[in-house]
Protein backbone atom coordinates (compact mmCIF):
# COMPACT_ATOMS: atom_id res chain seq x y z
CA UNK A 1 0.00 0.00 0.00
CA UNK A 2 1.34 3.41 -0.96
CA UNK A 3 0.24 6.58 0.83
CA UNK A 4 1.22 10.20 1.23
CA UNK A 5 2.69 10.95 4.65
CA UNK A 6 -0.32 13.07 5.64
CA UNK A 7 -2.55 9.99 5.18
CA UNK A 8 -0.46 7.94 7.59
CA UNK A 9 -2.23 9.05 10.78
CA UNK A 10 -5.61 7.85 9.49
CA UNK A 11 -4.11 4.51 8.47
CA UNK A 12 -2.53 3.99 11.89
CA UNK A 13 -5.90 4.44 13.60
CA UNK A 14 -7.32 1.52 11.58
CA UNK A 15 -4.61 -1.10 11.95
CA UNK A 16 -0.84 -1.55 12.24
CA UNK A 17 0.79 -2.95 9.11
CA UNK A 18 3.66 -5.49 9.36
CA UNK A 19 6.11 -2.98 7.86
CA UNK A 20 6.47 0.69 6.99
CA UNK A 21 8.79 2.50 4.60
CA UNK A 22 8.99 6.27 5.07
CA UNK A 23 10.95 8.08 2.37
CA UNK A 24 11.44 11.74 1.53
CA UNK A 25 13.84 14.67 1.60
CA UNK A 26 12.36 16.59 4.55
CA UNK A 27 14.10 15.12 7.65
CA UNK A 28 11.63 16.67 10.09
CA UNK A 29 8.61 15.13 8.35
CA UNK A 30 10.30 11.73 7.99
CA UNK A 31 11.14 11.83 11.71
CA UNK A 32 7.59 12.80 12.66
CA UNK A 33 6.12 10.02 10.53
CA UNK A 34 8.40 7.46 12.18
CA UNK A 35 7.49 8.86 15.63
CA UNK A 36 3.79 8.38 14.84
CA UNK A 37 4.40 4.75 13.87
CA UNK A 38 6.41 4.08 17.02
CA UNK A 39 3.70 5.65 19.20
CA UNK A 40 1.00 3.52 17.56
CA UNK A 41 3.16 0.43 17.99
CA UNK A 42 3.76 1.11 21.69
CA UNK A 43 0.00 1.37 22.22
CA UNK A 44 -0.29 -2.11 20.76
CA UNK A 45 2.36 -3.70 22.96
CA UNK A 46 5.57 -3.29 20.96
CA UNK A 47 7.72 -2.51 23.98
CA UNK A 48 11.15 -3.39 22.55
CA UNK A 49 13.10 -1.63 19.82
CA UNK A 50 16.17 -2.54 17.80
CA UNK A 51 17.76 0.09 15.56
CA UNK A 52 20.11 -0.50 12.60
CA UNK A 53 21.85 2.25 10.62
CA UNK A 54 23.05 1.21 7.18
CA UNK A 55 26.55 2.40 6.41
CA UNK A 56 29.65 1.17 4.64
CA UNK A 57 30.17 -2.51 5.40
CA UNK A 58 26.74 -2.98 7.00
CA UNK A 59 25.91 -6.65 7.59
CA UNK A 60 22.44 -7.19 6.17
CA UNK A 61 22.35 -10.52 7.96
CA UNK A 62 21.70 -8.53 11.14
CA UNK A 63 18.35 -7.41 9.75
CA UNK A 64 17.35 -10.96 8.87
CA UNK A 65 18.50 -12.21 12.26
CA UNK A 66 16.50 -9.50 14.02
CA UNK A 67 13.42 -10.63 12.15
CA UNK A 68 13.99 -14.26 13.00
CA UNK A 69 15.07 -14.01 16.65
CA UNK A 70 12.49 -14.27 19.37
CA UNK A 71 12.22 -11.32 21.72
CA UNK A 72 14.25 -11.68 24.88
CA UNK A 73 11.18 -11.21 27.05
CA UNK A 74 8.64 -12.74 24.71
CA UNK A 75 7.14 -9.37 23.73
CA UNK A 76 6.72 -7.51 20.47
CA UNK A 77 9.59 -5.61 18.90
CA UNK A 78 10.10 -2.68 16.54
CA UNK A 79 12.94 -3.32 14.08
CA UNK A 80 14.02 0.09 12.80
CA UNK A 81 16.25 0.34 9.74
CA UNK A 82 17.71 3.71 8.74
CA UNK A 83 19.28 4.08 5.28
CA UNK A 84 20.83 7.60 5.17
CA UNK A 85 22.07 7.18 1.59
CA UNK A 86 18.66 6.12 0.25
CA UNK A 87 20.42 3.24 -1.53
CA UNK A 88 20.04 -0.25 -0.06
CA UNK A 89 22.14 -1.69 -2.89
CA UNK A 90 21.83 -5.16 -4.39
CA UNK A 91 22.56 -7.00 -1.14
CA UNK A 92 20.27 -4.78 0.88
CA UNK A 93 17.50 -5.00 -1.68
CA UNK A 94 17.67 -8.79 -1.59
CA UNK A 95 17.63 -8.78 2.22
CA UNK A 96 14.59 -6.49 2.36
CA UNK A 97 12.72 -8.62 -0.17
CA UNK A 98 13.57 -11.75 1.79
CA UNK A 99 12.47 -10.16 5.06
CA UNK A 100 9.12 -9.10 3.55
CA UNK A 101 8.50 -12.53 2.06
CA UNK A 102 7.94 -13.97 5.54
CA UNK A 103 7.57 -11.22 8.18
CA UNK A 104 7.40 -12.19 11.85
CA UNK A 105 3.98 -11.18 13.26
CA UNK A 106 5.66 -10.12 16.52
CA UNK A 107 8.07 -7.74 14.77
CA UNK A 108 7.31 -4.40 13.15
CA UNK A 109 9.76 -3.23 10.49
CA UNK A 110 10.16 0.56 10.10
CA UNK A 111 12.47 1.71 7.29
CA UNK A 112 13.38 5.39 6.87
CA UNK A 113 15.42 6.93 4.06
CA UNK A 114 15.67 9.96 1.78
CA UNK A 115 13.76 9.74 -1.48
CA UNK A 116 15.59 7.14 -3.59
CA UNK A 117 16.92 8.21 -6.98
CA UNK A 118 15.85 6.74 -10.29
CA UNK A 119 12.82 4.48 -10.95
CA UNK A 120 12.87 3.09 -7.41
CA UNK A 121 9.20 2.08 -7.57
CA UNK A 122 10.20 -0.68 -10.02
CA UNK A 123 12.85 -2.15 -7.71
CA UNK A 124 12.12 -5.56 -6.20
CA UNK A 125 12.81 -4.33 -2.65
CA UNK A 126 10.40 -1.39 -3.03
CA UNK A 127 7.70 -3.66 -4.48
CA UNK A 128 8.22 -6.10 -1.61
CA UNK A 129 7.86 -3.40 1.04
CA UNK A 130 4.82 -1.96 -0.68
CA UNK A 131 3.20 -5.39 -0.89
CA UNK A 132 4.01 -6.40 2.67
CA UNK A 133 2.96 -3.18 4.39
CA UNK A 134 2.76 0.58 3.91
CA UNK A 135 5.00 2.89 1.90
CA UNK A 136 4.53 6.56 2.85
CA UNK A 137 6.07 9.31 0.75
CA UNK A 138 7.01 12.56 2.46
CA UNK A 139 6.58 15.39 -0.01
CA UNK A 140 8.74 18.50 0.08
CA UNK A 141 7.16 21.69 1.41
CA UNK A 142 7.98 24.18 -1.32
CA UNK A 143 8.04 27.93 -0.86
CA UNK A 144 4.47 28.39 -2.13
CA UNK A 145 3.08 25.92 0.42
CA UNK A 146 5.23 27.03 3.33
CA UNK A 147 2.77 29.66 4.68
CA UNK A 148 -0.02 27.06 4.84
CA UNK A 149 2.34 24.60 6.53
CA UNK A 150 3.30 27.20 9.13
CA UNK A 151 -0.36 28.12 9.64
CA UNK A 152 -1.30 24.51 10.36
CA UNK A 153 1.61 24.11 12.79
CA UNK A 154 0.63 27.25 14.68
CA UNK A 155 -2.94 25.98 14.89
CA UNK A 156 -1.74 22.89 16.79
CA UNK A 157 -0.67 25.27 19.56
CA UNK A 158 -3.89 27.28 19.46
CA UNK A 159 -2.21 30.15 17.64
CA UNK A 160 -2.64 31.90 14.31
CA UNK A 161 -0.92 34.68 12.40
CA UNK A 162 -1.87 37.09 9.65
CA UNK A 163 -0.29 37.12 6.19
CA UNK A 164 2.41 39.63 7.17
CA UNK A 165 3.53 37.64 10.19
CA UNK A 166 3.50 34.40 8.19
CA UNK A 167 5.64 35.96 5.48
CA UNK A 168 8.06 37.16 8.13
CA UNK A 169 8.38 33.55 9.33
CA UNK A 170 8.83 32.29 5.78
CA UNK A 171 11.69 34.73 5.16
CA UNK A 172 13.45 33.71 8.37
CA UNK A 173 13.21 29.90 8.05
CA UNK A 174 13.29 29.39 4.28
CA UNK A 175 14.55 25.96 3.34
CA UNK A 176 14.76 24.68 6.92
CA UNK A 177 11.67 22.96 8.35
CA UNK A 178 13.56 21.88 11.45
CA UNK A 179 14.28 25.54 12.20
CA UNK A 180 10.65 26.43 11.45
CA UNK A 181 9.48 23.79 13.89
CA UNK A 182 11.79 25.16 16.57
CA UNK A 183 10.53 28.70 16.05
CA UNK A 184 6.89 27.59 16.26
CA UNK A 185 7.65 25.79 19.50
CA UNK A 186 9.32 28.96 20.75
CA UNK A 187 6.21 30.98 19.89
CA UNK A 188 4.09 28.47 21.81
CA UNK A 189 6.20 29.14 24.91
CA UNK A 190 6.68 32.90 24.60
CA UNK A 191 3.46 34.14 23.01
CA UNK A 192 -0.18 33.82 24.11
CA UNK A 193 -2.76 31.65 22.40
CA UNK A 194 -4.83 33.30 19.68
CA UNK A 195 -3.77 35.51 16.80
CA UNK A 196 -0.19 36.78 16.82
CA UNK A 197 0.69 40.15 15.35
CA UNK A 198 3.87 40.94 13.47
CA UNK A 199 5.50 42.66 16.44
CA UNK A 200 5.04 39.61 18.66
CA UNK A 201 6.41 37.28 16.00
CA UNK A 202 9.36 39.56 15.21
CA UNK A 203 10.33 39.82 18.87
CA UNK A 204 10.20 36.06 19.43
CA UNK A 205 11.72 34.70 16.22
CA UNK A 206 15.45 34.67 15.56
CA UNK A 207 16.91 34.84 12.09
CA UNK A 208 17.46 31.14 11.51
CA UNK A 209 17.46 30.97 7.72
CA UNK A 210 19.98 28.45 6.48
CA UNK A 211 20.57 28.99 2.80
CA UNK A 212 22.21 26.48 0.53
CA UNK A 213 23.21 26.80 -3.12
CA UNK A 214 20.12 24.86 -4.21
CA UNK A 215 17.91 27.63 -2.76
CA UNK A 216 19.83 30.18 -4.83
CA UNK A 217 19.64 28.02 -7.93
CA UNK A 218 15.89 27.42 -7.54
CA UNK A 219 15.32 31.17 -7.22
CA UNK A 220 17.49 31.91 -10.26
CA UNK A 221 15.73 29.32 -12.42
CA UNK A 222 12.27 30.43 -11.28
CA UNK A 223 13.01 34.13 -11.89
CA UNK A 224 12.61 35.23 -8.27
CA UNK A 225 15.26 37.94 -8.09
CA UNK A 226 14.50 39.03 -4.52
CA UNK A 227 14.81 35.50 -3.21
CA UNK A 228 17.95 34.86 -5.27
CA UNK A 229 19.73 37.95 -3.92
CA UNK A 230 18.65 37.10 -0.37
CA UNK A 231 20.03 33.58 -0.78
CA UNK A 232 23.35 34.84 -2.18
CA UNK A 233 23.66 37.33 0.69
CA UNK A 234 22.86 34.54 3.17
CA UNK A 235 25.49 32.24 1.67
CA UNK A 236 28.06 35.03 1.77
CA UNK A 237 27.25 35.77 5.43
CA UNK A 238 27.59 32.09 6.31
CA UNK A 239 31.06 31.97 4.74
CA UNK A 240 30.15 29.57 1.94
CA UNK A 241 32.72 29.05 -0.80
CA UNK A 242 31.87 30.72 -4.15
CA UNK A 243 33.40 27.69 -5.89
CA UNK A 244 30.90 25.38 -4.23
CA UNK A 245 28.00 27.67 -5.13
CA UNK A 246 29.19 27.73 -8.74
CA UNK A 247 29.27 23.94 -8.81
CA UNK A 248 25.50 23.95 -8.12
CA UNK A 249 24.50 27.03 -10.16
CA UNK A 250 26.75 26.17 -13.08
CA UNK A 251 25.69 22.53 -13.03
CA UNK A 252 22.01 23.46 -13.16
CA UNK A 253 22.60 25.97 -15.97
CA UNK A 254 24.52 23.40 -18.02
CA UNK A 255 21.82 20.80 -17.42
CA UNK A 256 19.20 23.33 -18.49
CA UNK A 257 21.16 24.06 -21.68
CA UNK A 258 21.36 20.32 -22.39
CA UNK A 259 17.60 19.93 -21.92
CA UNK A 260 16.87 22.91 -24.15
CA UNK A 261 19.18 21.50 -26.84
CA UNK A 262 17.34 18.18 -26.79
CA UNK A 263 13.97 19.94 -27.00
CA UNK A 264 15.21 21.99 -29.96
CA UNK A 265 16.07 18.69 -31.70
CA UNK A 266 12.51 17.44 -31.29
CA UNK A 267 12.47 15.67 -27.92
CA UNK A 268 9.59 16.34 -25.56
CA UNK A 269 10.52 18.23 -22.35
CA UNK A 270 9.81 15.13 -20.26
CA UNK A 271 12.01 12.91 -22.45
CA UNK A 272 14.74 15.58 -22.51
CA UNK A 273 14.79 15.81 -18.71
CA UNK A 274 14.95 12.02 -18.45
CA UNK A 275 17.77 11.84 -21.00
CA UNK A 276 19.71 14.52 -19.12
CA UNK A 277 19.41 12.40 -15.94
CA UNK A 278 18.03 15.28 -13.88
CA UNK A 279 17.49 14.42 -10.20
CA UNK A 280 13.82 14.08 -9.40
CA UNK A 281 14.01 16.88 -6.86
CA UNK A 282 15.55 19.23 -9.45
CA UNK A 283 13.12 18.40 -12.26
CA UNK A 284 10.40 21.00 -11.44
CA UNK A 285 12.91 23.87 -11.46
CA UNK A 286 14.58 22.71 -14.69
CA UNK A 287 11.22 22.08 -16.35
CA UNK A 288 9.93 25.58 -15.50
CA UNK A 289 13.18 27.28 -16.57
CA UNK A 290 13.20 25.36 -19.87
CA UNK A 291 9.90 27.00 -20.77
CA UNK A 292 10.73 30.46 -19.38
CA UNK A 293 14.32 31.16 -20.39
CA UNK A 294 15.67 31.71 -23.88
CA UNK A 295 18.52 29.30 -24.81
CA UNK A 296 20.77 32.24 -25.74
CA UNK A 297 20.28 33.78 -22.28
CA UNK A 298 21.15 30.46 -20.63
CA UNK A 299 24.35 30.14 -22.66
CA UNK A 300 25.30 33.72 -21.74
CA UNK A 301 24.74 32.88 -18.07
CA UNK A 302 27.02 29.83 -18.39
CA UNK A 303 29.77 32.04 -19.84
CA UNK A 304 29.23 34.52 -16.99
CA UNK A 305 29.44 31.69 -14.43
CA UNK A 306 32.77 30.61 -15.92
CA UNK A 307 34.03 34.17 -15.42
CA UNK A 308 32.92 34.11 -11.77
CA UNK A 309 34.79 30.83 -11.35
CA UNK A 310 38.00 32.44 -12.63
CA UNK A 311 37.48 35.47 -10.37
CA UNK A 312 36.91 33.29 -7.31
CA UNK A 313 40.22 31.53 -8.01
CA UNK A 314 42.09 34.81 -8.41
CA UNK A 315 42.79 34.45 -12.13
CA UNK A 316 39.97 36.65 -13.46
CA UNK A 317 38.56 40.12 -12.99
CA UNK A 318 35.65 41.05 -10.75
CA UNK A 319 34.45 40.38 -7.22
CA UNK A 320 32.68 36.97 -7.14
CA UNK A 321 29.80 37.97 -4.85
CA UNK A 322 29.00 41.06 -6.89
CA UNK A 323 29.14 38.98 -10.04
CA UNK A 324 26.67 36.46 -8.61
CA UNK A 325 24.17 39.31 -8.25
CA UNK A 326 24.93 40.58 -11.76
CA UNK A 327 24.36 37.07 -13.12
CA UNK A 328 20.93 36.98 -11.52
CA UNK A 329 20.02 40.47 -12.72
CA UNK A 330 21.03 39.71 -16.30
CA UNK A 331 19.35 36.31 -16.56
CA UNK A 332 16.13 37.22 -14.78
CA UNK A 333 15.76 40.60 -16.47
CA UNK A 334 16.45 39.00 -19.84
CA UNK A 335 13.63 36.53 -19.26
CA UNK A 336 11.24 39.36 -18.32
CA UNK A 337 12.11 41.27 -21.49
CA UNK A 338 11.67 38.16 -23.61
CA UNK A 339 8.24 37.45 -22.16
CA UNK A 340 7.16 41.07 -22.66
CA UNK A 341 7.87 40.84 -26.40
CA UNK A 342 6.71 37.27 -26.94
Amino acid sequence: MQLRAEQLEAQLTKHLAPSYLIHGDEPLLVLEAADAIRAAARRQGYDEREVFVVGRGFDWGELLNAGANLSLFGGRKIVELRIPSGKPGAEGGAALARYCAKPDPDNLLVVTMPRPEGPYWKAAWFTALSGAGVVAEVQNVDLARLPDWLRSRLARNGQSADAEALQFLVDRVEGNLLAAHQEIQKLALLAPRGELDIETVRDAVASVARFDPFVASDALLSGDLKRYVRAIDGLRGEGESPVYILAILGGDLQTLAQVQGLVARGRSPGDAIEAARVWKRRQPAIRAAQRRLAPAAVLAAIVHAAGIDRASKGVGAGEPWDEFVRLGLELINESEVSRAYS
